[in-house]
């Protein structure tokens, strides 16, 4: 564990930087027995991560790869809804790194994009039997210097960009994570203390494709309709031709891909 640098880091917020490291969440859920509260875990290379539904996730050097563990005393529904949370923290502190004009938004439900590419991606992963989680990881992961080829990634995926790439701009890997954990911490605060509504609103003016149409894949199910905002437990809605339709967890696809 090592210190925070910067002077806003959250009070009460463990602070730990690794050279490599298999995945961060798996490290996250390993040292959570031991945490006495929040804690970030950042590694330099990240050998085994993953991405949501099992993907493998890329990490060369420079790009950014943490998990906050934390121990929710919410319940399942509350806890999903941090991706909100943390995609919201991570606009803004890229925003604050490199500028308002950096041409970012948030891709339902949990990606960030740069110049409609994929910069970002979260995952959220509990530790617990039933509805009682011992403990939350919430990893996030960031092309800063270098994206995956586009043949690596599935057919009509949205396309991978890194920061660097697209802007010519070199954040380092700790700068990065030293604005995001207050700006987390800021958002966190915003919905324990007045519910997701904020958090909601905030998330939708940020929101990439909202009021146009766009796919969403539920396994071999293809449902393609208006994007029209997310509800209160952070479903995706929908109108289609058969009204509207609240979707929980979906693949999104953009036209074009």
């Amino acid at each position: 564990m090592s210190d925070p640098t910067t002077g806003n880091w959250p009070e009460g917020v463990a602070r730990h930087i690794l050279e490599r490291v298999d995945s961060t969440n798996a490290e996250a859920f390993r040292l959570a027995p031991r945490l006495s509260g929040p804690a970030w875990i950042m590694a330099h290379r990240q050998e085994a991560g993953r991405g949501r539904r099992g993907r493998p996730w890329a990490d060369p050097p420079g790009n950014f790869a943490a998990t906050l563990v934390l121990h929710p005393d919410g319940s399942p529904a509350d806890a999903a809804r941090l991706s909100f949370v943390a995609a919201l923290a991570l606009h803004d502190a890229l925003t604050g790194l490199c500028g308002p004009q950096l041409n970012i938004a948030l891709k339902w439900p949990n990606d960030l994009l740069l110049n409609g590419g994929k910069l970002s991606g979260i995952l959220l992963e509990s530790a617990g039997a039933g509805k009682q989680m011992n403990a939350l990881a919430i990893g996030i992961g960031v092309n800063l210097a270098n994206a995956p080829d586009r043949e690596a990634v599935e057919e009509h995926a949205t396309r991978p960009v890194s920061l660097k790439g697209e802007t010519g701009l070199v954040i380092a890997p700790e700068e990065l994570l030293d604005a995001l954990a207050p700006a987390f911490d800021q958002w966190w605060r915003q919905m324990r203390g007045h519910g997701f509504a904020p958090i909601r609103q905030a998330w939708l003016a940020r929101a990439a494709k909202l009021g146009e149409t766009i796919i969403a894949r539920v396994g071999t199910t293809r449902t393609e309709g208006r994007f029209d905002g997310i509800d209160d437990s952070g479903a995706l809605i929908l109108t289609t031709p058969r009204g509207r339709q609240a979707i929980p967890a979906a693949e999104i696809y953009f036209s074009g891909g």
